[in-house]
């Protein structure tokens, strides 16, 4: 008896689209509905409802969901969170609001620090102290402890955040508060910080507790409201959550460890660019995810996304590194601006044109949507000069208003500026696309690498509308556009392996090695790990990945260094010293003689293997594609429109070319050729936009 097909589904919260994709008997079914503020989970059930309709299936035939969301980023950039208090050691209780007292722009004399999370009234001290051995010099006091406990009943708290000094080494006292505040306040949310960041560098992670404490209500309220909505569709299966270093959680640790979904949607789409990658062979690979509020840019070498363990959420001032909220987990290393196709242009006080991060998201949305925006959008600029079809945006589910565009630019922009609506739209999707290319060039040079050797790979509802001009100015000369490019993060999802990443600070410098302390905390780092991934799937093989961070004596900061399982398991120091030396000399051309050197944080992190990806098949090169007519269509690079050819991609057959200027059509998004590009039809449906001219030789 044949069994029945597997669904997957993956979703995808954005702040502007939800995205929803079905997988299941060979096929992919997929959906953009305007993301619902209110109530994301009504966003889900009616793309949900879509797709299975387009499958011919019922929801109770879905047999695994993974979802992503902005949610969690939102809640933090948004400051709609729990009433959340912080309980700390006496004498750190401003650490939070002191922040590392770096300046993140040297030279500004009114440079305003961004506000802590919680003011100085929500945050609570206790007299105890651990030393950064982990041992004990001040004893927990459990009467002030039940005082706070009780201060915080009286003041309504609803979650609470607790972070001790050196906790990381030792957690003792951590718990013995939640178990206080279990007895006095139970139906108060506890996080601490030996959970959430066992790391050293106590305001990374008293931030990084205090922002899984202010939104763990929040997102156990809406995973809730979640599994109760998908019910009620009849739909049976486990829903897992995608988190921040590209990997699936299942929703109860997800609900534990909210803060670890920050990020989680963008880090779907680096997972499937890295599909892409492996599918091509490509080595060196740019990922360019750009939807309706934010673009994401990452850097993919081998195949594999980069990772960091420190990244900031809703950076303040000019997207500057140090202007935003330190948070402390795994996570996939990319740039994030606020450059969408909802982001909003104005005009400065010195008559420049702006663009974001303030975006329109779905409510009220661009002007074109027709759903009362008065300010000038990326997307008004794109249906102005010709990017989009405003009868088939969406897939036709939302018929666009030209009018309402050119009416917003000329008022906002063009007005103040004495030009037309035309070069208004120029203007705006030229500073847009400049500021992507601006943050690509800093994050490929604080890297290291030089982007003319990458090729790009776009997807998000409006990156194939930027990519083309973006890689002109990038000198980028290949970019590849995958089938389902429009909601590439949900495909990413169903990429993307169970996995859990557990670390904990232990200080040892190489002169004072100890093999079996580093065995023993590796190994129970791992069982951590494992545990976690084993909620998801109890019977799938699990790789163990591991990885210690290194630096020498009085630096500041460490570099990760990847070691075997072989060289993790029997700890060798001279093996340790080879490893550091070899990349340090990677990352600054030399290593430093003389000096001892010291790690920092060890890291596991558990995975399911990664599915077996086939290379894309060699075909040949047969023609020009059919056209189904003209667009005007404004060149940047011109300054000026030109007739372009509109091609569905839909019939485009492999092998076919699509010319530059041209204009690529399907329901999600558009690819849009400039005139100096050429599109070809790969044998795996992606569409490899390459510098004229496309010969035999760029088939592969």
């Amino acid at each position: 008896m044949t069994s029945p097909a597997s669904f997957r589904l993956g979703v995808d919260i954005g702040g502007t689209f939800t995205d929803v994709v079905l997988e299941g008997a060979g096929t992919q079914f997929s959906t953009k509905v305007l993301t619902t503020y209110a109530a994301p989970e009504n966003a889900i059930i009616d793309g949900m409802g879509q797709v299975c309709a387009k499958a011919g299936i019922t929801p109770g035939q879905i047999t695994q969901i993974i979802h992503g969301t902005t949610l969690a980023t939102n809640a933090l950039i948004e400051r709609r969170g729990a009433k959340t208090a912080l309980i700390t050691t006496e004498g750190f209780r401003d650490v939070i609001e002191m922040r590392t007292e770096s300046r993140f722009e040297q030279y500004d004399l009114n440079l305003s620090l961004p506000e802590p999370l919680l003011p100085r009234q929500m945050r609570f001290t206790v007299a105890e102290r651990v030393n950064s051995k982990g041992e004990v010099m001040i004893d927990l006091d459990l009467d002030e402890v039940r005082a706070v406990a009780e201060r915080i009943r009286e003041a309504g708290f609803e979650s609470v955040a607790v972070g001790l000094i050196h906790s990381y080494l030792n957690p003792d006292h951590e718990r013995v508060v939640r178990d206080v505040l279990a007895e006095v306040v139970p139906e108060v949310s506890v996080s601490l910080s030996s959970e959430v960041s066992p790391q050293m560098r106590e305001y990374e992670r008293f931030n990084t507790v205090v922002a899984n404490a202010y939104i763990k209500p929040l997102m156990a309220s809406y995973l809730g409201r979640l599994e109760d909505r998908l019910a009620q569709e009849g739909v049976t299966c486990r829903i897992f959550l995608m988190h921040s270093g590209g990997g699936i959680i299942s929703i109860q640790n997800a609900a534990d460890f909210p803060v670890r979904l920050v990020e989680s949607g963008p880090a779907g789409g680096a997972v499937f660019a890295a599909h892409i990658a492996a599918r091509y062979g490509l080595d060196k690979v740019l990922s360019f995810d750009m939807g309706g509020t934010t673009a994401k840019i990452c850097l993919i070498k081998n195949q594999t996304p980069k990772t960091s363990r420190v990244f900031e959420v809703a950076r303040t001032y000019r997207f500057k590194k140090g202007s935003g909220m330190p948070i402390s987990i795994p996570v996939i290393d990319m740039v994030e601006i606020g450059a969408g196709g909802g982001s909003l242009a104005h005009v400065d006080a010195m008559r420049q044109i702006r663009v974001g991060p303030e975006s329109a998201g779905s409510e009220p949305g661009p002007a074109c949507y027709g759903r009362g925006g008065k300010r000038p959008a990326v997307t008004d600029a794109d249906l102005v000069l010709g990017k989009l079809d405003p009868d088939n945006f969406a897939g036709g589910s939302i018929v666009l208003d030209a009018a309402a565009s050119s009416s917003v630019l000329s008022d906002v922009i063009a007005a103040t500026l004495d030009m037309d609506a035309t070069e208004a739209a120029f203007g705006v999707a030229e500073v847009v696309d400049e500021n992507m290319a601006n943050a690509a060039r800093v994050h490929a040079v604080e890297n290291g690498e030089d982007l003319s050797e990458y090729t790009m790979i776009a997807f998000g509802g409006a990156a194939p509308l930027h990519a083309g001009r973006l890689c002109e100015k990038l000198g980028i000369e290949r970019c590849l556009v995958p089938p389902g490019a429009g909601v590439g993060s949900a495909i990413g999802f169903l990429r993307a392996p169970f996995s859990f990443e557990a670390n904990r600070s232990v200080y040892m410098k190489l002169s004072d090695f100890a093999p079996d302390v580093i065995k023993a905390l590796l190994e129970e780092l791992q069982r951590e790990a494992t545990g976690f991934v084993r909620t998801c799937d109890a019977d799938a093989p699990i790789n163990s990945e591991f990885k210690v961070y290194m630096r020498y004596t009085g630096q500041g900061w460490e570099i990760p260094i990847d070691l075997s399982e072989a060289q993790a398991m029997a700890p060798d120091a001279a093996t340790f010293e080879a490893r550091f030396e070899e990349e340090y000399a990677k990352l600054f051309g030399r290593t430093v003689a003389g000096m001892d050197i010291e790690i920092t944080v060890w890291s596991v992190n558990a995975t399911t293997p990664p599915e077996d990806v086939a290379r894309n098949d060699a075909f040949d090169i047969t023609g020009a594609a059919d056209a189904q007519g003209t667009r005007r269509l404004f060149d940047p690079a011109q300054g000026a429109f030109q007739d372009a050819s509109v091609v569905a991609r839909g019939t485009m057959q492999t092998g076919q070319i699509a010319q530059g200027p041209a204009a690529i059509v399907e329901d999600e998004t558009t690819i849009i050729v400039p005139a100096s590009r050429d599109a070809l039809r790969s044998s795996d449906g992606c569409i490899d936009v390459m510098t004229k001219p496309v010969t035999t030789g760029d088939a592969q």
